[in-house]
């Protein structure tokens, strides 16, 4: 056993050569980022006293960070789950070492996950963060969610989602993937489909408010508005984009909470990884166009030898008057509003 720092919070773990669900207590170093994004969002939003639920908290790292780093007055009632005794057990160790008394404000216990949710009263705050597809979790969690509440998603079957394997996405996100340079941003499109239909069912439109895909998992978080009327609106805007779906062809970005992330993330001297991640992401909220660009792709369709700078293109497209960022899914990607063949006559002038 070893103690590990992360942001203010510090846990007793068993760190294994390798990373899998067969961890007694799971805890992966690599989600930091998850988490520091989950803080820094719920700190950017005009919201307090919050009811916060993490149903699958392993170590409890989610939740004790929340505990020390959200601001003064976030927290309501944070309870703290997992189906696992060893996790319990693992989750009260750690609040005792980070000196945080469990009380009125803070529940620990030990219940299937939906169980968990479906005892409760409701959250205004769910986080589902489980080891390959949150399927399993998304029911009980949207019932459970409350008017104008937050549910932030990860997915980890990623290999489904991006098209590897087809026939495993129709099942598990009733739509059909496609393999290819924008098969990040299609497959976390139909991870939102899902959810939405899954909210949809008790009148909920789940609308995301910052979306991303990282490494091997995607991550979402949508807000709760009630009413039939604004389901409807959510489902008009589900369909097809380059062959693949059906997916959500909104917007995967509150673009206005993307740059108070940015801003807060730049205040509190986040590491220079984050910095540069949430900046990607602020720049590219800020387009309203489905898809991206990839550079390559289209040099190598249109027999462009020599590809210009990505900067240079960037600044091209945007003295022609239309917007233009990179994008966090892909390196060679460009999200614009240009239309592909004004685009194509760029990248042959130069």
């Amino acid at each position: 056993m070893e103690i590990v720092t992360e942001g203010h919070a510090k846990i007793r773990v068993q760190k294994p050569g390798k990373i899998s669900k067969e961890m007694p207590v799971f805890y992966n170093p690599v989600m930091s980022l998850n988490r520091d994004i989950s803080i820094l969002l719920l700190n950017s939003i005009n919201k307090n006293s919050m009811q916060i639920a993490d149903p699958l908290a392993a170590t409890g790292i989610r939740s004790i960070r929340f505990l020390k780093e959200l601001n003064k007055n976030k927290i309501k009632i944070i309870c703290i789950n997992d189906n696992g005794k060893k996790a319990v057990n693992s989750i009260k160790h750690n609040l005792k070492l980070n000196k945080i008394p469990i009380n009125k404000k803070i529940i620990v216990s030990n219940e299937d996950a939906n169980l968990f949710l479906l005892k409760s009263s409701g959250f205004d705050y769910i986080d589902i963060d489980p080891f390959g597809t949150p399927n399993p979790f998304l029911d009980a969690a949207c019932k459970r969610l409350a008017r104008d509440g937050i549910i932030a998603v990860t997915a980890t079957d990623t290999s489904a989602l991006c098209g590897t394997f087809p026939r495993a996405c129709l099942r598990k996100y009733w739509a059909m993937p496609k393999k290819g340079a924008v098969m990040h941003e299609t497959g976390l499109r139909i991870l939102v489909r899902k959810i939405q239909l899954i909210g949809a069912q008790y009148d909920k439109a789940l609308v995301p408010i910052f979306s991303y895909s990282k490494e091997h998992y995607m991550r979402v978080f949508l807000r709760n508005w009630k009413g039939k009327n604004r389901v409807d609106e959510i489902l008009r805007q589900h369909g097809v984009f380059n062959d693949a779906g059906p997916m959500w062809l909104g917007r995967l970005w509150d673009g206005h909470l993307a740059g108070i992330m940015y801003k807060k993330s730049l205040k509190e001297s986040y590491n220079k990884e984050l910095l540069k991640f949430l900046k990607l992401i602020k720049d590219e909220s800020k387009i309203n166009a489905i898809g991206f660009y990839d550079l390559n792709g289209i040099c190598e369709k249109n027999n462009i030898k020599d590809l210009q700078k990505k900067a240079a293109i960037i600044g091209k497209i945007r003295k022609s008057g239309y917007k233009a960022s990179e994008t966090h899914f892909k390196g060679e990607g460009i999200r614009s509003d240009m239309p592909m063949a004004k685009l194509v006559k760029l990248l042959k002038n130069k």
